[in-house]
């Protein structure tokens, strides 16, 4: 009987042991050039700035491009999971550790250059139009809310895919990142033309973990995050000068 117990034991310090130094789970989507992926690798700016957040916590992390809706599911799920970048919201609040700011958005209604035909001059009128947002994301909840019927996809590239063969007519994005998306997309970067913008949907993409992640992994990425945030790097990446 004793000898059962001290394999308990063994196996209960041996599970903790393997979840402190587990990698953390970084999870995120395509929004060029902010997060992208290059030679089978998660890089872009805002991943540059995690990256340096996690090297000055001593923390290692294993980044993965997923559409939002799943890397959504997996974040609030997954106890050592970090998420970016996503929007801080009411709803959200209690669900995720919210260590700082990565991105900031000011998104709007994008369409085909060519569509002359549409000409939007107040939020109001694009209710007229067949707009697609990805599941979970800001814009479907904001869109949602105001009264729109909204297209819902899994996935940033399909939204874009859908507005390609005019399927719809808008997609959500920022105006700063569209020849970006284009060039992703292997399309002209003059493909994409941005309608009007969303004041509701200008906000700041943030980093945040997992509810359940532990306190001192949570306080050492916060202490990191007030460190880089004071470099010139994350400046440029926030637009701030």
């Amino acid at each position: 009987m004793k000898s059962f117990f001290r394999a308990l034991v063994v196996i209960f310090v041996s599970a903790l042991t393997f979840d402190a130094s587990a990698k953390l789970q970084v999870l995120t989507e395509l929004s060029p050039p902010n997060q992208t992926m290059v030679n089978n690798e998660v890089t872009g700016s805002s991943t540059e700035l995690v990256r340096m957040i996690l090297s000055k916590s001593n923390l290692e992390g294993d980044f993965t491009l997923l559409p939002w809706a799943r890397a959504y599911h997996l974040a609030k799920n997954q106890r050592n999971a970090l998420i970016y970048s996503i929007a801080r919201t009411t709803e959200r609040e209690t669900l995720f550790r919210w260590i700082g700011p990565v991105a900031v958005f000011e998104l709007g209604f994008v369409t085909n250059s060519y569509r002359d035909d549409i000409a939007l001059a107040t939020v109001e009128q694009a209710k007229a139009y067949r707009i697609a947002v990805q599941r979970n994301d800001i814009a479907q909840t904001i869109l949602t809310e105001m009264g729109f019927d909204v297209v819902v996809t899994s996935d940033i590239e399909k939204s874009y895919q859908l507005l390609v063969t005019n399927k719809i007519d808008f997609v959500i994005d920022d105006k700063r990142l569209i020849k970006n998306m284009a060039k992703e997309l292997n399309l002209p970067e003059d493909q994409f033309k941005f309608a009007l913008p969303v004041p509701e949907l200008f906000v700041k993409g943030y980093l945040a973990a997992n509810k359940d992640l532990p306190e001192e992994q949570y306080q050492a990425l916060l202490s990191a995050y007030q460190y880089i945030s004071k470099s010139a790097v994350y400046s440029e990446v926030l637009h701030l000068n």
